[in-house]
């Protein structure tokens, strides 16, 4: 038995936790901070550094080393933050500042990559199939990312960038993405992609959760275009993954992972591409641990 720290940082919110550990996690302590982006990196680890302050302090407990949950990714070489949507970290050699900050050594690793790790060894992974060899882990929801687990451990790749699902050119129809690509994933069928698609062809806006009830009711014909469009290209992105990788399981999260149909209607397209004469086993599962997958999958680093 051990007890375990993680940080799981994003956009709007720093989570913390200490989790006791032993064949399962037991929430000692959990506690959010605002990230406050808008003043500045330094801001930011000043707020990282409240957060675990106010950790020690309701624990009683002093950590040895950190695990954090991160958008974008540690470039290798360079040991610089890039890729991440909260954009103030990028360029900046966050780890070690960090280090500096909390006076302890971090490990670091991607936050799609944390949610993979942490529902492999302890969410729905684990229900169905104790010793994977290989999983994918995508988060379908403001953006849209992946983070891959082989043989229980986070594959962070080369470039740092293991798993980056949401940057693969998948339809000129997306348009120009931040990354400085054009029709990324991302910018096909992420929520926001997908609403504006809804008002490019209606005129009018409407929130995806109720895109899905029209779909559902059958009384909206863009909402039904819209839904088919986000189950074709969804099937038609994983099947690079699977062609590739070819995983035994997928586990999806994010705010679009609750739409039921993607477990059917877009497995189903996943058939069209697939290299198996059109039959698929892999297993696509929704996650178990919602939105404690983050800071959970910290802490396992």
């Amino acid at each position: 038995m051990g007890v375990l720290w993680g940080i799981d940082l994003g956009g709007t919110k720093i989570e913390g936790a200490v989790l006791e550990y032993d064949q399962d996690f037991k929430v000692i302590e959990r506690l959010r901070v605002p990230t406050e982006a808008d003043q500045g990196y330094k801001h930011i680890l000043d707020q990282i550094k409240k957060l675990v302050d106010l950790l020690i302090e309701k624990t009683g407990l002093e950590p040895s080393t950190i695990g954090f949950s991160t958008p974008g990714a540690l470039d290798p070489s360079t040991q610089t933050l890039k890729n991440s949507n909260t954009t103030c970290i990028n360029g900046h050699r966050f780890k070690e500042d960090i280090e500096k900050k909390i006076g302890l050594p971090i490990k670091i690793a991607n936050d799609a990559n944390c949610f993979a790790l942490a529902e492999t060894l302890f969410g729905a992974v684990k229900e169905v199939t104790p010793k994977p060899v290989a999983v994918f882990g995508v988060i379908m929801g403001t953006g849209v990312g992946g983070g891959l687990v082989i043989n229980d451990k986070v594959i962070s790749g080369r470039h740092g960038i293991g798993g980056e699902w949401g940057h693969n050119f998948i339809d000129d129809s997306g348009g120009d993405c931040y990354c400085g690509k054009s029709g990324c994933v991302e910018k096909v069928f992420s929520g926001p992609a997908l609403e504006k698609y809804y008002q490019s062809v209606s005129g009018e806006p409407k929130r995806m959760k109720d895109i899905v009830i029209a779909y559902r009711e059958g009384n909206d014909l863009i909402a039904k275009e819209t839904m088919e469009r986000l189950f074709k290209m969804f099937g038609k992105a994983i099947s690079q993954i699977i062609n590739v990788v070819d995983p035994e399981v997928v586990v999806i999260g994010g705010g679009l992972s609750n739409i039921d149909e993607i477990y059917t209607h877009g497995v189903e397209e996943l058939r069209n591409h697939i290299f198996n004469s059109k039959k698929v086993e892999t297993l696509f599962l929704k996650p178990k641990l919602g939105d404690s997958a983050g800071v959970f999958g910290a802490a396992l680093l």
